[in-house]
């Protein structure tokens, strides 16, 4: 009998997923997993634009998924996001919270009035100046959060938590990954990629890009005047007709986007490791939609000359009656870690 359960709900640029969890003596277990499509234009970088639209995906997938609560923890991830590492006076944790507007306008670009705020605290310093609470700030645009939240209520649903997408990812994926001290992980969306640099758990530094795989998929389809299912084929390294096409041709479309994306990623590792050196990043893993480019992988390790591996969402998770045979189980393994980090922050 499953215990205590949760269920994390990943608004998308190309769809809607949620993942739900339980919690038991035996370990925790995913129960189910479902996914619809959204139309383009209803999700633009992260934010609800056509509001009818999500309501009508979100409906559409309690429907068919068989989740049992109608409960839900939400991320959140665009550029209306900001997150800094910062330097706090030390507080006690039941004082930090509502002090937190009085200490950090200055680290902010928009009024806090404005903002929804938290802070994740990963150490404490004492130096010459006095004892500090050192994380990340999270500051995102209140209007942008209300309105998510607001369109995931249309649905008939509650939003238990807002959570940032980042923190999401950490959790379902540093789990698996014990090997070295610190990584950067990267979830590949379609429009926005999350890359989190952790050690042993403790996230170090939060960058969301506004880029993705079908931003990729879009240009190769300009470039070679290809419908865009087709241009996703040719992404994914799939067997094609493209009537005649140079293959010269399109694998330097293809090249050309993988290094565009491939340095945005390496110039924000390069950023962090500036700043950072005592936690130097040791490997990558990839997550997302988008971790399916082929050749990324191999390209993303010989700019950074680190490791790159692909991450597995569900690796340490019991299955429950998913409704997902093997086939499906895999095909959406490389989506999952975004819901599936959002439910574990619930259960956890």
């Amino acid at each position: 009998m499953p215990g205590r359960t949760a269920i994390g709900l990943d608004i998308g640029t190309s769809g809607v997923r949620a993942a739900e969890l339980s919690y038991g003596r035996g370990g925790i277990t995913l129960e189910k997993f479902g996914q619809v499509a959204l139309p383009d234009g209803a999700v633009r970088d992260g934010e609800v634009i056509d509001r009818a639209q999500v309501v009508e995906a979100i409906k559409t997938l309690w429907k068919g998924s068989g989740f049992s609560s109608k409960s839900v923890a939400l991320g959140v991830a665009n550029q209306r996001v900001v997150v800094r590492q910062v330097d706090l006076p030390f507080m006690p944790p039941s004082e930090l919270k509502s002090s937190l507007p009085l200490h950090v306008q200055d680290y902010l670009p928009m009024p806090v009035d404005d903002c929804v705020l938290d802070f994740h605290v990963t150490e404490e310093v004492a130096d010459e100046n006095g004892r500090r609470l050192r994380g990340l700030l999270v500051a995102a645009a209140r209007d942008m959060v209300v309105g998510n939240v607001d369109t995931v209520q249309a649905a008939g649903l509650r939003v238990s938590s807002v959570d940032l997408t980042s923190f999401a990812v950490l959790r379902s994926v540093a789990k698996a990954s014990s090997e070295v001290a610190t990584e950067a992980l990267v979830d590949i969306g379609a429009r926005v990629s999350n890359l989190v640099i952790h050690s042993d758990g403790t996230p170090r530094f939060v960058r969301v890009l506004l880029s993705g795989g079908q931003d990729v998929t879009e240009a190769i389809s300009e470039r070679l005047g290809v419908p865009t299912a087709l241009a996703e084929a040719v992404k994914r390294g799939a067997e094609t007709d493209l009537g005649g096409q140079n293959p010269a041709l399109v694998s330097s479309a293809v090249e050309l986007m993988q290094e565009v994306f491939v340095d945005e990623i390496r110039s924000s590792i390069d950023y962090y490791s500036a700043a950072n050196a005592q936690f130097p990043v040791e490997r990558i893993v990839l997550t997302g939609g988008g971790s399916l480019l082929a050749g990324l992988a191999d390209r993303l390790a010989a700019v950074t000359r680190r490791p790159v591996v692909l991450g597995n969402p569900v690796a340490g998770l019991h299955l429950g009656n998913t409704g997902l045979n093997d086939d499906q189980l895999a095909s959406v393994q490389p989506l999952a870690a975004v819901p599936v980090g959002l439910a574990l922050g619930v259960v956890l």
